[in-house]
Order: C-alpha cells, then structure tokens, then sequence
C-alpha cells in the first residue's frame, strides 16, 4: 500500500466561526476519527494533503501523521472531503484511523482491460460503477479492480457477483448490482430520444 506522511496541527476549538479563520489563514479544517479514540479536530495544509494523496492510490493512500504530539504517528486513510460548490475547493475533511493488522474497507476504482466485442460491432459499453467498495488489510488493498471485457457482446453485463477480486480481498455487496453493460446502437438512440420527450413535456 502506497504511504506518505501528513503534517497536521491539534486544533483545540471547533466550530463554523473557527473552520472560517482556519481556512482563511490557508489551512484546512478537519477530524480524525477511528475505534477506541475520540474525534480529534485537527488543520492540514490543504497543498501538502493534495501533494499526499498525488499518487496512483489516491484517497487509500495511507497517511501517517506528523507534527501533533497526541497524534504522532497515527496512521490515516482519507475518507471524506467537502468542496466548495463554486471553487472546488477543499472545505473540510474526514480522515479514519485504522491498524495494518485490522482488515478495514476501501473504495477502488474500476480498471476495464480490452475492448469488447460489442463495440467492435458498433455498440457502446458504459461503465455503471466506477468504484467498488472492498475489505481487506491495508498492505492488500489493490490499486484498481481489472475487469476484462473482451468477450462482451451487445447486450452483456457484468454484475458484481461476476467480478474476480484479487488475492486476500473481499468485494462488498448486498445485491447484485450491475458494474458494467454493453449496449446497441439503438439502445442509446432511444435513451436520447426519451431524454428530448422529456425535455419537451417540460
């Protein structure tokens, strides 16, 4: 599992009046939460969480903590942020305490592998989930689940009971859902055509 540290400072008072002076002085508000310890507010440089979470792994990236005594060398996954809805910038931010010999859920992105035989008829394949939610050990958790979809024809679909997880990692689901389907060309004509008698109803 990727691993970078975070530099973070304890912030003794919450509330929206300090959130508001934190983010002002350019840093950003946040909370630690994890089993057996209370929530602990803290502030980050919101560049140096960015610059941590850079790379292939992203949000499972594990964090390890600096700077703060009560909280030196805690390790963190990221598991929330907050963006401003004009700015798109960070506002808040979740982190989750976790131990590398306690199995802990992660969400991992999709990776399709090949090109399926419906689009090579013309069709089109779409991908429904993007990220799949799963449990296992911080060392174990994959960097993407690989589906490979050559054999799809039009048609087609991929339920989450058909994905293959990696070794020592347990997908999660309560129902079968549909991860990714392939599709006729006049499947997506009528969906356009239902949205523009939609858009005309309006």
């Amino acid at each position: 599992m990727a691993q970078a540290e975070l530099k973070v400072e304890i912030r003794e008072k919450s509330g929206k009046g300090v959130a508001r002076k934190l983010r002002a002085a350019g840093k950003l508000p946040a909370v630690v939460y994890g089993a057996n310890m209370e929530p602990q507010t803290i502030a980050v440089e919101p560049k140096a969480l960015e610059q941590a979470i850079s790379g292939e792994a992203g949000w499972n990236t594990l964090l390890t903590l600096k700077g703060a005594p009560e909280i030196e060398g805690k390790m963190v996954v990221l598991k929330d942020v907050e963006f401003h809805p004009l700015r798109r910038t960070m506002v808040c931010a979740d982190f989750h305490a976790i131990k590398l010999d306690q199995k802990f859920h992660f969400m991992v992105p999709v990776n399709i592998v090949g090109v399926s035989a419906g689009q090579k008829m013309g069709g089109s394949l779409q991908l429904i989930r993007k990220e799949l939610e799963v449990t296992c050990l911080p060392a174990d958790v994959p960097q993407a689940i690989d589906i490979d979809v050559a054999a799809l024809e039009i048609g087609d679909t991929v339920h989450i009971e058909d994905v293959t997880a990696p070794e020592k990692v347990e997908l999660v689901h309560d129902v079968n859902f549909t991860v990714i389907t392939v599709i006729g060309r006049k499947a997506e004509s009528d969906e356009e055509e239902a949205g523009e008698d939609e858009e005309s109803v309006e």
